[in-house]
């Protein structure tokens, strides 16, 4: 058998990130697979895990430097700048959420960029096939699962009144009326958990397949019917752009149901490209006073007109929210989840012969981004 794969975690560095790439349960089952583990001092800090917890799963908990001095793989949240990777063995994977999309000179692409004339292997866990076999492995689901729920909480924490319809002495308190926009992972999740609130709820997605998972869900679908042009379901299940003739459909749909909500939450995304606006300014004016939009899409460029990351604008008496990075909200189910992600895709590769992971092509060539110097990523090269 090939010597042990060292694996480095290594503290997140990105403005407001608190989630870390393993957690104790993870260290433990990448040793049984016969792999070391180090782990940099602080860590798990913000995800309330302990230094003392590492070391007692079994890690080695050091400086970043001697962390990643002779590794074979690095495991992050986000992928880690250049200068975080010296002492790495030739040819280190860099397995992490690596936003091979992103721009600027500190952009995701020039990481990838950097990571190819290292030449490093990065594997970007957010190219995941959407595949029945590799939805254990999916970090876009794991992750937009809790961001979909903490849309609501922190939505119903904004609102100025009760979700439930309460019965008392002093009279009936109406239910509030919750409309989701966008109806994949997050978007259910959402549904599900303003449903428990006891909020009225409503939702859409340009897929009329999610038809049937709404009711499922009790609450009530709000579709375009009878309109030409319609082509929702895209490569993976993700969403494509509508016909000319369905968004004008739907934007006249949508702003008479706006109208009538307390709380809209907006979740649609399409990989690669700027959010999708659903939500203008005008729509938002139509809305009552004190009602709240939250913005899932925000650091995608944002689903609702007038949003910004991290901020609560107010724009005629209406609350509009989102967070740049919502599962960091909720560091430690956010963690305990993607560090399950990383390791259920490594294991299930882990050659016991070679003493390491061995990719096959199918999800080998669809989440690695560089190999041997150079970008091989058909999705990064067209």
């Amino acid at each position: 058998m090939a010597g042990n794969q060292r694996l480095a975690v290594l503290q997140e560095r990105a403005s407001g990130e608190t989630r870390v790439a393993a957690t104790p349960e993870t260290v433990k089952k990448f040793i049984a697979l016969g792999a070391s583990v180090a782990v940099e001092a602080g860590a798990g800090l913000a995800a309330s895990i302990a230094d003392a917890d590492y070391a007692a799963a079994g890690a080695e908990v050091g400086e970043a430097a001697a962390v990643v001095a002779g590794a074979d793989i690095v495991l992050g949240v986000q992928g880690p700048d250049m200068a975080l990777l010296a002492g790495v063995k030739p040819g280190a994977w860099v397995v992490a959420g690596l936003d091979p999309f992103g721009q600027g000179s500190n952009g995701g692409r020039a990481r990838v960029e950097a990571y190819a004339a290292a030449g490093l292997e990065a594997l970007a866990m957010e190219f995941m096939p959407r595949i029945t076999r590799a939805q254990s492995m999916d970090i876009l689901s794991s992750q937009s699962n809790l961001a979909g729920y903490k849309a609501v909480v922190d939505a119903a924490g904004a609102y100025g009144r009760a979700f439930p319809m309460m019965m008392t002495a002093a009279g009936t308190i109406s239910a509030a009326k919750a409309f989701v926009m966008g109806v994949g992972v997050a978007g259910l999740q959402a549904i599900a958990t303003a449903r428990r609130l006891g909020a009225q709820v409503s939702a859409t997605d340009v897929r009329s397949a999610t038809r049937e998972q709404i009711q499922s869900l009790g609450a009530k679908p709000i579709f375009v019917e009878n309109v030409a042009g319609i082509e929702g379901e895209g490569a993976g299940g993700y969403a494509t752009e509508m016909s000319p003739e369905y968004q004008a459909a739907q934007a006249e749909l949508v702003s008479a149901h706006v109208a009538r909500q307390d709380i809209v939450i907006t979740t649609a995304l399409i990989p690669g490209r700027a959010a999708p606006r659903l939500i203008t300014d005008a729509q938002i004016a139509t809305m009552k006073p004190g009602s709240v939009i939250f913005d899932l899409a925000v650091a995608q460029g944002g689903n609702v007109e007038g949003s910004v990351a991290d901020e609560i604008v107010v724009r005629h008496g209406v609350k509009i929210m989102g967070y740049s990075n919502t599962p960091a909200h909720l560091p430690a189910d956010a963690s305990a989840l993607f560090a399950r992600n990383l390791y259920n895709f490594l294991s299930a590769f882990w050659d016991k012969e070679a003493g390491k992971p061995v990719l096959d092509a199918e999800i080998g060539d669809a989440v690695r981004l560089t190999q041997g110097g150079t970008v091989v990523n058909g999705r990064l090269l067209a």
